[in-house]
């Protein structure tokens, strides 16, 4: 599907005025995404003047998974957007759930990625394959991957303070598939991660490219993150009782048991490696 023209949303400028554009305009659909695996729909929503770009992914266009029986990925993609913003680091686009054109479904603002074209103004790039076993100044190793005829390169990603911090909300919510296509730079620099649908099981299954870290002690910015997290996540706490309404107990209780596991243990965490830990295809 050929891009659409992108155009601005006048006067909505901080999260809390594109969450209500998102909740209360009026949803257009203006096209299919049809890589995607399930229904993702490009939609213009716009309410009072002003409008923008957005992603509706309606749950009836949901195909069933056999491990995530409970709930549905809408519902999940909201509630990373809201441990995303209990962080304060901001790394997922606004995302609401509300009703649409086809029902009940998640509804995010776009984000239009800067062109890694080698121009000046291009982002640095935060995936790389590289030769022999030396990441390089400014690059973290993932694991060997097979390419052309054979041959084996380094999977590396860049060492960047918002990727690591992406790395931490991850292992949080427990992401099961950050996929390289899934790591947006927008052209003012900021970095988003977007398709979280595939997370918050009770069970461990982190799966991400971000694995540069494993091992590594947290940052204190990350420590000091996290204990306000726990608060949050506290019975009776604002953003407890919000996820309580989006994911199952079991998946609440196992939030919160991974928050404290990441506190207790100071460290990034490691591939448990009782599974694929790289999602497939990694991009």
């Amino acid at each position: 599907m050929p891009a659409p023209e992108r155009l601005p949303a006048p006067g909505v400028t901080d999260t809390g005025e594109r969450e209500h554009l998102l909740a209360e305009g009026e949803l257009t659909v203006v096209g299919r995404i049809r890589e995607a695996s399930n229904a993702v729909l490009l939609c213009r929503v716009e309410h009072e003047g002003a409008g923008a770009d957005c992603v509706y992914k309606p749950v009836k266009g949901e195909r069933p998974l056999w491990d995530f029986p409970d709930g549905n990925l809408a519902r999940r993609e909201v509630a990373a957007y809201l441990v995303s913003e209990a962080t304060g680091w901001g790394l997922v686009p606004p995302t609401v759930l509300r009703d649409g054109p086809y029902g009940e479904g998640m509804v995010q603002w776009w984000v239009e990625a800067a062109q890694e074209d080698g121009g000046a103004s291009a982002p640095p790039p935060l995936l790389a394959l590289v030769d022999g076993e030396d990441a390089g100044e400014g690059w973290k190793p993932v694991a060997l991957a097979e390419v052309a005829e054979g041959r084996t390169a380094l999977l590396v990603h860049a060492d960047h303070p918002d990727l690591r911090r992406l790395s931490v909300l991850d292992a949080v919510i427990n992401n099961g598939d950050r996929k390289g296509g899934h790591l947006l730079t927008a052209p003012d620099g900021r970095l988003y991660g977007i398709d979280h649908g595939v997370s918050f099981h009770a069970e461990d299954k982190l799966r991400t490219l971000l694995w540069g870290w494993a091992g590594e002690p947290l940052t204190d910015e990350a420590r000091e993150v996290l204990a306000r997290l726990a608060a949050e996540l506290a019975e009776g706490a604002p953003l407890a009782t919000r996820l309580a309404e989006l994911i199952t107990p079991a998946e609440l209780a196992a939030v919160r048991d991974r928050v404290a596991h990441l506190l207790r243990t100071g460290t990034h965490p490691e591939p448990s490696g009782q599974w694929p830990s790289i999602p497939w295809p990694p991009v």
